[in-house]
């Protein structure tokens, strides 16, 4: 699709920042800093802080698979794939990217996090300041794609989700009685706050392809070099999360070629066009070992995730 094909050819690819196995090789913007616009919309996280949204269970008693967003404010709000909500009967992450414009209340495709709760802590989600991690965000991707072919909603196969938080949690030992990821990230924290630390933004830097282990294993875009620097220590522990899973940590970086090659793959990635919950259109990528999906708006990717898979 040709908005998904020029957003990636404007870009220029940066050099690689590592520490121990985790690389990020950014995506930079063309111009000076100047030329970058800034974003016209709030991430998730700024706009439950400012109090300019509310997210509910959709009743009294719930529903796994679905919440309730209003954006209580005139301004845009930007929901990202894998962004995690905590509280109210269980933790949920957010199927797909959302552009929920102001004044909107919809209801938003969710999956659980934490299968052993279905009782209120609170009555209203907040942010967790993190995502799901990358390998079970690319598996639940593919599932979302699959039903909006096959039904036009957007749901992911929860027993996966839950399947592959159990097996984080008994990776990293930690103890969680509601089988919650909250619970694995916590036991991680400090190896998790190193890889965080590691990692910078850089001017005009709108998004960056990871890799592990010398491998890469997918790519971040945003339509802003801003929304990306705030998004930054989120995907940085996303990736890391299951970089920890390998036993040797030492600093890898994959040639930049396998880079580009990886980028052109998501170039040349099939798309189909589906209309958005909130504003644009949901574009789900499938090609040569790479699946993605995006949300564009305005004649432009607000947002891109992609993702290495088995051919």
């Amino acid at each position: 699709m040709q908005v998904i094909q020029d957003s990636l050819a404007d870009l220029t690819l940066g050099a690689a920042q590592a520490y121990r196995n985790l690389a990020f090789f950014p995506l930079l913007a063309p111009g000076d800093d100047s030329a970058d616009a800034a974003a016209a919309y709030l991430l998730l996280d700024e706009a439950l802080e400012r109090k300019f949204a509310r997210v509910t269970e959709v009743s009294g008693a719930g529903s796994v698979p679905e919440l309730a967003f209003e954006n209580t404010s005139a301004e845009k709000i930007l929901l990202v794939d894998g962004d995690e909500l905590i509280g109210a009967k269980q933790n949920r992450i957010i199927n797909l990217s959302i552009l929920v414009g102001g004044g909107m209340r919809i209801p938003i495709p969710v999956s659980c996090v934490e299968q052993g709760r279905w009782s209120y802590r609170t009555s209203e989600f907040g942010s967790a300041k993190r995502s799901l991690f990358a390998k079970a965000r690319a598996k639940k991707m593919g599932r979302v794609s699959e039903s909006l072919r096959q039904s036009g909603t957007r749901r992911a196969n929860q027993g996966e989700v839950w399947a592959d938080v159990a097996d984080k949690n008994v990776l990293f030992q930690a103890s969680s009685p509601t089988g919650a990821m909250a619970d694995g990230y916590l036991a991680r924290s400090e190896q998790l706050d190193a890889y965080t630390s590691a990692f910078r933004a850089e001017p005009r830097q709108r998004g960056a392809v990871a890799a592990i282990d010398g491998k890469v294993v997918g790519v971040e875009l945003f339509d802003s070099a801003a929304t990306f620097a705030k998004y930054l220590d989120k995907l940085v522990r996303s990736y890391a999360f299951d970089a920890l899973e390998a036993a040797d940590n030492k600093s890898l970086a994959p040639p930049v070629a396998e880079v580009e090659r990886f980028l052109a793959r998501m170039q040349a990635a099939a798309a189909e066009r589906f209309a958005a919950l909130g504003e644009g259109e949901d574009i789900r990528l499938s090609g040569e070992g790479v699946a993605g999906g995006a949300l564009a708006a305005g004649g432009r990717v607000v947002h891109l995730a992609g993702f290495a898979v088995p051919s």
